[in-house]
């Protein structure tokens, strides 16, 4: 038999036997893109997997998958495909998949569980039959509520259509098929980032152009407990494709004749004289109720806001969430049930939808050991302060330390100075008042930038009232420079969508798991136009440890952690264990008296929570300075192998292993470094698979003056050091012949290269440097060439003088 490659199989034998069953070309999508490939970062930025994509997915009606095929070339067995298809399958979370090498078709049935050799596929309306069957859809429902098509009329910022991704199809398809079934309380679990809106605004435009509410259209409510969660879906979702029919409720007076409600939990239910709101409309008014984010407000069995849903029980009421919760007082379960369809942050990072992560954990000194005022001390305003040892669970709530707080917005500051002063980041701090002390000293540790940008750093809660609003729409606003940093309580740990944001600061204890995982949600949305793939957590109080979610979440890039002495100079970098510490159930409420890892005093020493209580009753809080505040370390975690979990070691132990396992002797690294293709490709194999930017080596090191290569060989045969202006000396001196073997300006460009790679390192020894400064100066890449004798003799040159200056040790 002709071996036939892949597309010459699909071409003569697979779209002829998908033609004979009935499937027309309409209905047959080539080159089904699942995702968009993980994001991984490399020691030049990010690089991305290959996107997973089906041979050819079988669509009933535009939009509608029943059934994947995925097709091999003659030669290779039709089952080599059968896993591939399968894959793709529970991807798109359709019950039937075809393997097939244009001879044999395998038929993977997950709905019964069968591999069944078939001898041809099934026409449109048999699969769909079965389909509807597999998803216990009876057949005497109206066909149009689960074939309505997905709406194409939203657009992205760059006026590109805003399609739903094959998870949110998977969501919305399942809810409607629930509500095809008579299901009337859904739950919707999807990471933060993953774009609940949209599946929520794609499932109410199905409703709304099928039969599901015959004669008319339905009526919908949409609830929320935060004026940006209303406004936004609201604003840009419904209103630009529904236009009048939508309306938001307030006022206290029910407003009829309209179809689509947004409100909020407070106006719907609000005290006085006149009845409530939600009490002026007829339980059965609204055909759907949808609530958002309803692992708050209504989760609580005895909370007043339930009672608005239990009004509206005769309505279908789908609860949507990234974080839902199950405690003895509030259990987002116990409502609407188990979750049709969860799509975790994990899954998102996986599919290359959501930022990957570095966690970056630093301890500051006084929270490491506590600190106790002085017999008969005051703080600033002369309150005697009293006597016992406080820690991170007393900062800011009784203690507010000054030199804290100024210690790690300097430490803030170093870090962005280092990676990208411009990267927006929101701080999260304990309260409005520790908010407005942090961006007091974020404000003049960052004098420079704030005399160019007045909002580079600002104060965003929910007391800067109409002032924080406008400054949080300029901060969401993806072409806006200001504000650059953020620094909030609780306002923006939930609902604010700013895919920009690169640096999450964690300076806030938190208790609580739903909300962490809504707090590190601001930053997992990505914004490859402006460079965003990855995001940094920046964690000040062991939240990371505390809340880690490996199945949910998804492992972490890397966190490193830096020793320093007592004095905060850096000692050592050294990675940390990450295995994951079970620290027993978390509650969703913030139990201040519960025992926390974090604390470094005996439990006979930790302040008497009554005391604590008592304090805050009060409105005392005690304000001290001079207290010697400094860094006791910071963190830094490597992901190893696969990703799918941490091995922490020491960082030169790390660095030494990763460099043995090149198998190159030192002499063999030295010759491949000094030939700028060899030399790049060695620094991608090392930042790609292993993790070790050559870039970030010498900062961790401690050795800004060396070459990569030197640190590599000393760290791995613990060779001696030479800094690369000993080397650009040695060039010179042993190799003058070499450099005046060239004409005289010819030799000045091998004389300014030397000088670069002894300020800067060996990325000046390639030819693309002399398209900037200071070569620019000279002439330009054709002229600079001109003087070797042309392009390819330049080249060659740079690579002599490269292979000079790494020939010895």
């Amino acid at each position: 038999m002709v071996d036939y490659l892949e597309d010459e199989t699909c071409r003569r034998f697979v779209l002829p036997a998908l033609d004979r069953a009935g499937w027309n070309e309409d209905q047959i999508a080539p080159q089904y893109t699942i995702n968009a490939g993980r994001i991984r970062v490399t020691a030049r930025g990010h690089q991305r997997d290959q996107e997973l994509r089906a041979d050819y997915a079988l669509e009933y009606e535009p939009g509608l998958v029943i059934g994947v095929v995925e097709a091999k070339r003659t030669r290779k067995d039709a089952q080599d495909g059968i896993e591939q298809a399968k894959r793709y399958a529970v991807k798109l979370d359709v019950p039937f998949a075809y393997a097939t090498n244009g001879t044999m078709i395998y038929e993977i049935d997950l709905a019964t569980g069968m591999i069944t050799e078939v001898q041809g596929f099934p026409s449109p309306d048999e699969l769909w039959s079965r389909y509807r069957s597999a998803k216990g859809v009876a057949d005497g429902l109206p066909s149009e509520l689960l074939t309505a098509p997905f709406d194409a009329s939203l657009r992205n910022w760059d006026n590109t259509p805003k399609r739903p991704r094959y998870y949110q199809q998977v969501a919305v398809n399942r809810a409607v098929h629930a509500i095809a079934r008579g299901d009337t309380r859904i739950l919707l679990v999807l990471a933060t980032g993953t774009g609940k809106t949209l599946a929520a605004f794609q499932i109410v435009s199905k409703l709304w152009h099928s039969r599901w509410t015959r004669g008319r259209k339905p009526r919908v409510l949409y609830l929320a407990d935060r004026n940006i969660l209303v406004d936004q879906p609201k604003d840009e979702y419904f209103e630009p494709v529904f236009g009048e029919a939508v309306y938001k409720l307030g006022g206290g007076e029910a407003k009829h004749g309209r179809n689509i409600y947004f409100a909020l939990y407070q106006s719907m239910d609000q005290p006085g004289d006149q009845e409530a709101l939600f009490k002026q409309y007829d339980p059965d008014y609204f055909d759907l109720i949808i609530v958002d984010e309803c692992h708050r407000g209504s989760a609580r069995e005895d909370s007043q806001w339930r009672n608005i849903l239990e009004h509206f029980s005769p309505a279908t009421q789908i609860g949507l969430t990234a974080t839902p919760v199950s405690s003895r007082d509030a259990d987002t379960y116990h409502y609407f049930g188990d979750p049709i369809y969860e799509y975790s942050l994990a899954q998102g990072i996986e599919d290359g939808f959501l930022a990957p992560y570095r966690v970056r954990k630093v301890r500051l000194n006084v929270d490491m050991t506590g600190w106790r005022p002085e017999p008969g001390q005051r703080d600033i305003y002369g309150k005697e302060l009293p006597d016992d040892l406080y820690g991170p669970r007393e900062y800011e709530r009784i203690i507010a330390i000054l030199e804290r707080t100024g210690e790690a917005a300097q430490y803030l500051t170093e870090y962005l100075y280092n990676a990208d002063r411009m990267g927006k980041t929101i701080v999260f701090c304990e309260n409005t008042d520790h908010a407005g002390r942090m961006m007091q000293a974020l404000h003049n540790a960052n004098r420079d930038m704030v005399r160019r940008y007045p909002n580079y750093v600002c104060r965003i809660t929910a007391r800067d009232e109409s002032v924080g609003r406008a400054l949080l729409d300029g901060f969401r606003k993806v072409d806006s420079d200001q504000p650059v940093i953020a620094v909030t309580s609780r306002l923006l740990s939930t609902g604010v969508d700013i895919p920009t944001v690169r640096n999450i600061v964690l300076f806030r204890r938190i208790a609580s798991m739903p909300e962490f995982k809504q707090v590190i949600g601001r930053g997992t949305r990505l914004f490859e136009d402006a460079g965003k793939l990855s995001f940094d957590i920046i964690d000040f109080v062991e939240a990371t440890r505390l809340f880690n979610d490996p199945g949910f979440d998804g492992i972490p890039i890397r966190v490193f952690r830096d020793d320093t002495d007592e004095t905060g100079h850096l000692i050592e970098t050294e990675a940390e264990e990450t295995e994951q510490d079970a620290e027993g159930e978390v509650t969703s409420e913030c139990d201040d008296s519960a025992p926390t890892p974090d604390d470094p005093r005996p439990a006979d020493q930790v302040v008497d929570p009554d005391q604590i209580n008592n304090i805050i009753a009060r409105g005392r809080r005690y304000y001290v300075k001079d207290v010697p505040v400094y860094v006791w370390g910071d963190a830094f975690y490597l992901a190893e192998g696969d990703g799918t979990r941490l091995r922490l070691v020491e960082y030169r132990q790390y660095v030494k292993e990763r460099v043995l396992e090149l198998h190159l002797s030192p002499t063999e690294l030295r010759s491949q470094w000094a030939q700028a293709k060899a030399r790049g490709e060695l620094t991608e194999k090392l930042g790609g698979e292993y993790g070790v930017s050559v870039e970030e080596l010498a900062e961790q090191l401690g050795r800004p003056e060396a070459d990569p290569i030197d640190l590599l060989i000393h760290v791995a045969w613990d060779a001696a050091l030479v800094t690369r202006e000993e080397r650009a000396r040695r060039v010179r001196r042993e190799h003058r012949k070499f450099l005046e073997s060239f004409g005289p300006e010819a030799e000045q460009i091998l004389e300014r290269v030397l000088e670069q790679y002894a300020s800067h390192g060996p990325d000046e020894l390639s030819p693309q440097v002399l398209r900037l400064a200071p070569f620019t100066e000279m002439g330009s890449v054709v002229e600079l060439a001109g003087r070797f004798g042309g392009a390819e003799d330049l080249k060659q040159a740079l690579d002599q003088l490269g292979q000079h200056i790494y020939d010895v040790a």
